[in-house]
This record gives structure tokens, C-alpha cells and sequence, in this order.
């Protein structure tokens, strides 16, 4: 008894530890212990970015089916901003780990300003595209015109203020890059409880706050991410962390741009293929009417909700990868991605067994319309039956980009989602007519295959051998 007392004390210290962010070195001693150092804030991270999503469609969906709708067609097109956001942050915390790793902040720092200038000349011009199309943007992606007229005000404001999605992203890949996740952490929290505060607010109105319908969704969770960047640059430029730029770090770097710019592509790439998918995979499902649509989104909302946490667990994982790699480390860096896998199929493994036994109940959350609710029960728990896949997948995914080689993941998601997924769902859904659940199957059948493809690529070793 004794013993186990002493066993959850140290425990819970570990998790003190790992929340306060004291830790700097991850280059030796205990991997689990460095595991659970950096994996605990960036999981806590990754939850608060998975509330956003469900607090949006929480509120948002008792505005009727349309507005669920309109969040679904739009962030299925800010899904490609997330993917070019994600692929710069890949890039600049695979360099900025590194040169962590190899005891040399400065570069860190410098790195850090030059993906700061690439991200945001991308969000200006998506801005500008976003602000000025947002109506046709809608009619792409299969709205009607009573659905363009309802929502392309929300389409509108989320596009134009991406900029706040792109820096949110980029820079907690800057501070996880320097094992300051806890930073990364709190930067969410902020902007978490914001718009937790925000959204029935702006959205049903309140006071002298005037009610903004669909629109103060948009408004909400941008200046709840937009806080949480004043304080990421808070930290960034005035504080005494690792990592901090200061204005020798201001002036361009093209050598450091050339090798961010080179990753950047591999990885933005990488995750744009990704993204783009699911745009097919809604207009499929956008073919079976507005009923499927709510449906998929609320369960693609759920499963986000525990996919970006299982995240949280891979991107530590890449920065050991990194930090490891910059320290002459390979095997250690070898190790704690098998760790991490293994951590991560017994979370996802038991989150399955969750949604699937809760799916009615998980579901009902967020819509009462019994249609809309048997077509989200149906996707939430067949999707969760390739978690255990998705683990594993997800984690060597997180290796490859920590080790600066996102060619690999690319070449995986290129094959995976396009000549596999797409052709699959379409064949399944529409060709054999089987509905809604022929998209949910082929996600299933894809990703798994990915996963295995991503294990047997990952034990050949060459990622080791990448040079950044």
C-alpha cells in the first residue's frame, strides 16, 4: 500500500512539474519521464484546440440545420488553412528542436522569426480572397443560395481573420520545438475560456451586445484566439524562456528561410492533401442532403475532440525526435517514438470503446432531430473502430516531421487519401449506394493502411539520417 502512495505522490509531482514548464533538457535521462514532461501540457493543448470546434457546434447548432451546415462547408475550406498553418509550424519546430538539441538557442530564435514572416504573408493573402469570395466559396462547396445568403457572413469574417489561426499554430510549434509546451498550453487555455464566454454572447447577444446569429460565432472565436496570440508573443519577445527573439533575430535569414521554406513545403503539403480530402469526403457526404451533413459534422467534431489530443501525445514525440537528433541521439529518439505509440493506442483504444458504447448519448449533445442524430451516431462509432490504427499512424507521422523528413508522410497521405480514400468513399457511398456509411468504412480501411505503411517506413530508418 505503502508503496502505491508513493507511486501516485511521484506522479502527481511529475504532472506539477510538466504543467509549471520547468523541464528545458530532453536529450537525457528517463524518455518516459520526458514523455510525460512534454506529452502533458501538449495533450491539455490539443484538447483545448479540439473545444473550440465543440463549443462552436454546440451553440451554433441550435441556431437550426442550416447554421450547423455552413460551420461544416467553411471549416472544411479552413481546414486547408489549418493544413498550411500546421505545415509551417511542422517546419519550424523540427528546426527550432534541432538547434535546441544542439545547444544553440540563437538559431532557434532565428528560425522562429522567419516562419513568423512566411505565415503571415500566406493569412494575408487568404484574407483578401476570403473577404472578397466568400459567397462563391460557399457555392463550391455545394451550398445553395438560401444557405450563401444565410452564412457567407460567417464564411467572410472566419476566412478574413485566419491570421490569428496561423499565428496561434505557428507559434506554439515554436515554443513545442523548445520544450516549452506549457506555454503553448496556456496560450489555449486563454483563448479557450474566452470563447467559452464569448460565444452565447456575441451569438444570442446580452446586454448592450446586440444578438450577431451565426456571424458572432465567428467574431467570438476570433478574439479568443487572437488574445491567446497577444500572449504567445507576449512570451515570444519580452520573455526569459529558451527560446526569444529579440531585434537582432528581426532581419531576414535566407539561409534559414531557404531550409524552412524547403521543409515547409514537404509538410504543408503534406497536410494540405489531408485537408483537401475531407473537402471530397463532405461534398460526398453534402449528396445524401442536410440530415447526413449535420450528422457527419457533429461526429467529425467528436472525433476531432479526441483525435487532436492523441496529437498532443505525437507532437512530443516529434520533439524528442528532434531535440534527440540535434544531440547525436538516434536511438534514443528511436525509442521514445515506440513509447509514445504505445501510450497513444491506449488512450485512442479507450476512447473507441467510449464513443462507440456512448455515440446516442454523444451525439444528442449537440442536435435533438432524430434523423441528424442516426446519421451522426452511425459515423462516430464506425470511424472510432480504427483508433487503435490511427495511434500508431498519427505518432510516426509526428516522428518523420520532428525529424525534419515530411516527403514521407506526403508520399503516405498523397497515396492513402487520394488513390485510396476518395475513389473508395465514392465507390462505397454512391456507386454501391451505401449511403453516408460508405464514407465513414473507406475513412476506416484508409487510415489504417496508412498507419501500417507509416510503421514499416518508420523501422527502415532513413529519418535519421535527415539533415536540417
Amino acid at each position: 500500500m505503502a508503496q502505491v502512495i508513493t507511486r501516485t505522490r511521484r506522479y502527481f509531482t511529475l504532472i506539477k512539474e510538466a504543467l509549471r514548464g520547468e523541464e528545458k533538457v530532453y536529450t537525457e535521462g528517463s524518455i518516459n519521464r520526458a514523455l510525460v514532461l512534454l506529452a502533458v501540457p501538449m495533450i491539455l493543448e490539443m484538447t483545448m484546440e479540439s473545444m473550440f470546434a465543440l463549443v462552436d457546434a454546440y451553440f451554433v447548432g441550435h441556431l437550426g440545420k442550416g447554421a450547423i451546415s455552413v460551420v461544416g462547408l467553411t471549416e472544411s475550406v479552413l481546414a486547408i488553412i489549418y493544413a498550411v498553418a500546421v505545415g509551417i509550424s511542422t517546419a519550424t519546430t523540427a528546426i527550432v528542436a534541432r538547434r535546441i538539441g544542439e545547444k544553440n538557442p540563437e538559431g532557434a530564435s532565428i528560425a522562429a522569426m522567419q516562419s513568423i514572416y512566411l505565415a503571415f504573408g500566406f493569412s494575408v493573402i487568404v484574407s483578401i480572397a476570403g473577404i472578397i469570395y466568400a459567397a462563391d466559396i460557399l457555392r463550391l462547396m455545394g451550398a445553395g443560395e438560401e444557405m450563401v445568403a444565410y452564412g457567407h457572413g460567417f464564411t467572410r469574417i472566419a476566412l478574413g481573420s485566419n491570421i490569428v489561426i496561423m499565428m496561434l499554430f505557428l507559434i506554439n510549434g515554436i515554443f513545442r520545438g523548445a520544450g516549452e509546451a506549457s506555454i503553448a498550453m496556456r496560450s489555449l487555455w486563454l483563448a479557450n475560456i474566452l470563447n467559452i464566454i464569448l460565444c452565447p454572447i456575441c451569438i444570442y447577444g446580452f446586454g448592450p451586445v446586440p444578438a450577431m446569429g451565426i456571424e458572432g460565432a465567428a467574431i467570438a472565436t476570433t478574439i479568443g484566439r487572437g488574445t491567446g496570440v497577444v500572449y504567445q508573443c507576449y512570451h515570444l519577445f519580452g520573455g526569459k524562456k529558451v527560446i526569444r527573439i529579440r531585434w537582432e533575430h528581426i532581419r531576414p535569414h535566407w539561409e534559414t528561410v531557404r531550409k524552412l521554406a524547403s521543409i515547409a513545403t514537404g509538410g504543408t503539403m503534406q497536410f494540405l492533401i489531408s485537408s483537401a480530402s475531407w473537402i471530397f469526403l463532405t461534398r460526398i457526404i453534402s449528396h445524401f442532403g442536410v440530415d447526413a451533413l449535420d450528422g457527419y459534422t457533429f461526429a467529425i467534431r467528436a472525433i476531432i475532440f479526441a483525435i487532436l489530443p492523441a496529437w498532443g501525445l505525437a507532437n512530443a514525440a516529434a520533439t524528442l525526435v528532434g531535440q534527440n537528433l540535434g544531440a547525436n541521439e538516434p536511438e534514443r529518439a528511436a525509442i521514445s517514438v515506440k513509447k509514445a505509440a504505445i501510450m497513444n493506442m491506449v488512450f485512442l483504444g479507450s476512447v473507441s470503446v467510449f464513443f462507440i458504447t456512448l455515440a446516442p448519448w454523444i451525439i444528442g449533445f449537440f442536435s435533438t432531430d432524430p434523423a441528424v442524430q442516426a446519421n451522426g451516431v452511425e459515423g462516430l462509432r464506425i470511424v472510432s473502430v480504427g483508433y487503435l490504427f490511427y495511434a500508431f499512424g498519427m505518432v510516426m507521422i509526428q516522428a518523420f516531421n520532428g525529424a525534419g523528413d515530411t516527403r514521407t508522410p506526403t508520399i503516405i497521405n498523397l497515396l492513402g487519401f487520394w488513390v485510396f480514400q476518395i475513389p473508395l468513399a465514392y465507390l462505397l457511398a454512391i456507386v454501391l449506394d451505401w449511403g453516408p456509411q460508405g464514407v465513414y468504412w473507406a475513412i476506416v480501411m484508409a487510415e489504417s493502411a496508412m498507419a501500417v505503411a507509416g510503421v514499416i517506413l518508420f523501422r527502415r530508418g532513413r529519418w535519421k539520417k535527415i539533415k536540417v
